[in-house]
């Protein structure tokens, strides 16, 4: 960011307790301690972020990060539980059992070059362990509504870019200018996304215009950081606004590029309708603190990508089953360039689309051995996904939900041993030994014919 970027700052404005309304019982007890310890070891601390606009807002924020004059090494002294980390930005993480108090030296807005500063060719910022004052450290942060910081000294709020006022009228605005921190760190495009849909807040025209023009600039970021940006936005409880904002903003081809091609050229709109309920379902889970998983997201999020390809390659005359498999490869290889997603989510992901054809199958081994797989659960919930938008799987749906109900020998009684309805073929499930399946039990193997051994006895 270049010094021309950087707003005039006026005297800070100090918001007093009596009109902020921010009460120390709703801040973390942790984040308190650190506070204090700080102002008695002689440095400046304030609790920072998005701890102090939630508050203001009326959320109760879950992380409470502090910002502070004493660099990492003077916090790692006065905190013996605690770790340095980073090294685009050093960070000290004060330890308290499972909670973590993020303690952040103030960033300087000079754009000297130093050792402690390194952008590459396109402005993206690398590396910034430049310290300056929290005037300089409130410039150097993204949005307005982000840039307030709350003190023990008096308990007051100061604000050195108007976000308070942003707060209050629920607003995003970026500071400096947004083509250029767009450039500086692309991620801030999804982090605008993300806050609009979780906090309710309109994006500042200014700040949404070149977000369409800049969304390529994504492509630059690390897919690890683009994976845990997905989490914050769809497994936070506001998983289908963000979706809405993203599509709004024209991000979603920039992070799901075959998702989204596969969404505009599907005409009936069924796989978007599918896709929003899957998001619906995952916000009410999350408000009725029910566990989500990643895996299956990420199954709904690219199914109409792995629907688009699986298309395409039968198209093409590929073996269905083959098909299969290698439209889930392919869709999971080219996501993984943009967004690192885990194995320990894609194979659970790809297991759930593999599953979905077998949900077809009447044979009587199959359909008990399918009821007895790990991800039956899981693929059966997709399977019900599917039916929202698709009324032809209803029959396989209701199928599928009264063989789980009913006692094994019931459920055997209702199955033929070789009839598989919708004209399907034995051989879709493509699984080895499942050709032929015709529920007489296991083959015995013929019985080898003990050989003598040499030299041995005369009869």
């Amino acid at each position: 960011m270049t010094d021309t970027a950087i707003p005039s700052l006026n005297p800070p404005q100090v918001v007093p307790r009596a009109e902020h309304g921010i009460s120390r019982k709703d801040i973390s007890p942790n984040a308190l301690r650190v506070l204090y310890r700080l102002r008695d070891g002689g440095f400046q601390g304030y609790l920072v972020g998005g701890a102090v606009r939630d508050l203001l807002a009326g959320g109760h924020p879950k992380d409470f990060d502090v910002a502070t004059d004493a660099t990492p090494e003077q916090v790692k002294h006065l905190f013996r539980n605690c770790r340095l980390i980073g090294r685009r930005f050093r960070l000290a993480h004060v330890v308290y059992g499972r909670e973590i108090i993020e303690v952040a030296t103030f960033r300087a807005n000079s754009s000297n070059d130093t050792d402690d500063r390194e952008t590459d060719d396109g402005g993206r910022l690398l590396r910034d362990n430049v310290y300056g004052s929290i005037e300089d450290d409130a410039v150097r942060r993204d949005f307005t509504a982000n840039a307030l910081y709350y003190t023990v000294e008096d308990f007051s709020v100061r604000d050195y870019v108007g976000g308070y006022a942003d707060v209050r009228d629920r607003v995003l605005r970026l500071i400096g200018d947004p083509v250029e921190r767009y450039r500086e760190d692309p991620v801030r495009m999804l982090r605008a996304a993300r806050l609009s849909a979780k906090l309710g807040f309109s994006i500042a025209p200014e700040a949404a215009e070149p977000i369409p023009e800049l969304a390529g600039l994504l492509s630059s970021a690390p897919p690890a950081r683009l994976f845990d940006e997905c989490l914050k936005m769809f497994l936070a409880g506001h998983a289908e606004k963000s979706f809405l904002v993203l599509e709004q903003l024209g991000l979603m081809p920039a992070l799901f590029p075959e998702t989204a091609k596969a969404l505009a050229t599907n005409r009936s709109g069924a796989l978007r309708s599918m896709l929003l309920q899957a998001l619906r379902n995952t916000d009410a889970r999350i408000a009725q603190d029910k566990p989500v998983t990643p895996a299956f997201l990420f199954a709904a999020l690219l199914w109409p990508a792995y629907c688009r390809e699986l298309a395409l390659l039968q198209a093409q005359g590929v073996d269905s089953t083959v098909a299969q498999q290698r439209a889930a490869d392919r869709v999971t290889l080219h996501q993984a360039q943009r967004i690192a997603l885990p194995r320990r989510f894609s194979l659970p992901m790809q297991e759930i689309w593999l599953l979905q054809t077998r949900f077809t199958q009447r044979v009587r081994k199959r359909v008990f051995r399918l009821l007895a797989h790990p991800r039956f659960r899981a693929a059966f919930d997709f399977l019900e996904l599917r039916a929202s938008a698709a009324p032809d799987v209803a029959e396989d749906l209701a199928f599928w939900r009264e063989a789980q109900a009913q006692a094994p020998e019931q459920l055997a009684s209702r199955l033929s041993p070789k009839t598989l309805p919708h004209g399907a073929h034995d051989e879709v499930d493509g699984e080895p030994g499942d050709a032929g399946d015709d529920d007489r039990g296991p083959r015995r193997r013929p019985r080898r014919r003990r050989r003598k051994p040499a030299g041995g006895s005369p009869e």
